[in-house]
């Protein structure tokens, strides 16, 4: 029988935007849904770097407690922010396609590149990649969503802050000035959305694997394998990006230490037919060539 579908998803423009294109997508296939939006954890409390949070799951916990509790029939995620362990009870139903992958720089004149200049994100794994390429700089703590860290910006005397250009783009925030850092290996997911359902629920997965990615997916479990095995999840400067070309899946993954002196990298091809456990085979690379020392003291110094 048909029934209307409630899509649970944060408050913020960003979250918004993407929980309507899957609202768009599911009315053109003929469901009915509505939106119901919620605050999260981690937009709520924004005067902790994200690492003091707990971490896991903080901008996806609360629509996890909902859809358990019946509130809500399907959630919609940016996957970077999503545990690569989902909650029992909730499965992955559909990953659409990817957007741009690339973090930017939105910065107030670049000349500060060459020597000092104070950058700000709240992403451990951009600090880290920022340090090792400009060990000058000072890199401060910046929280909350796409728009507020925009306005602190403004604000603020900082010479630039890290973004998801993705994020930028969806809700047409994306300046003039800004610096693509192509160098910048990304977190596993960015740029992919993620929708999730119960797993009892039929008639919603039907419903949305109409809206699966196939290519994507691939991808984003290939990196967010990798990141599991190396078991960062937003507490360890980890990066990584897996392309498909030709039928081949070719992997980037890179672990930094949380000052960016000492990065680990892997960089590995192989054939979509032979992906299995080719995440996990990349972590272990990393691992024994020095992640394993590395990951035990960043997990140390987090404590």
């Amino acid at each position: 029988m048909a029934k209307k579908i409630r899509i649970g998803t944060r408050d913020s423009e960003l979250a918004l935007w993407q929980a309507n294109t899957v609202q768009k997508k599911l009315e053109n296939y003929g469901y009915q849904s509505e939106l119901l939006p919620v605050k999260s954890t981690g937009d709520i409390i924004l005067d902790k770097p994200l690492y003091e949070l707990g971490i896991t799951g903080v901008f996806t916990k609360t629509l996890d407690i909902a859809m358990l509790n019946n509130d809500i029939d399907i959630a919609v995620h940016s996957m970077k922010d999503v545990p690569t362990i989902l909650p029992h009870g909730i499965v992955e139903a559909a990953v659409l396609e990817r957007a741009n992958v690339n973090d930017i720089l939105v910065h107030k004149g670049v000349e500060f590149l060459d020597d000092k200049g104070t950058i700000a994100t709240g992403s451990l794994r951009r600090k880290a990649q920022w340090l090792h390429k400009f060990p000058t700089h000072n890199v401060v703590d910046l929280r909350g969503n796409v728009n507020t860290r925009m306005q602190k910006l403004a604000d603020s005397d900082w010479n630039g802050a890290i973004f998801a250009a993705a994020g930028l783009e969806r809700i047409n925030l994306k300046p003039e000035n800004y610096i693509n850092l192509d160098w910048m290996v990304p977190a596993p997911a960015q740029g992919a959305m993620l929708v999730v359902a119960k797993e009892t629920d039929e008639y919603c997965k039907e419903a949305l694997r109409h809206l699966n990615h196939s290519s994507t997916e691939i991808c984003v479990h290939v990196e967010r394998e990798f990141l599991r095995e190396l078991e960062g999840g937003c507490t360890a400067p980890i990066g990584a990006l897996a392309k498909i070309h030709n039928g081949i899946i070719d992997f980037t993954g890179v672990l930094h230490s949380l000052n960016g002196t000492q990065k680990i990298e892997v960089h590995k091809e192989i054939k979509v037919a032979e992906r299995l456990n080719f995440g996990k085979n990349c972590a272990q690379e990393i691992l024994n060539n020095g992640g394993r020392a590395l990951m035990k003291e960043i997990k140390e110094i987090m404590k």
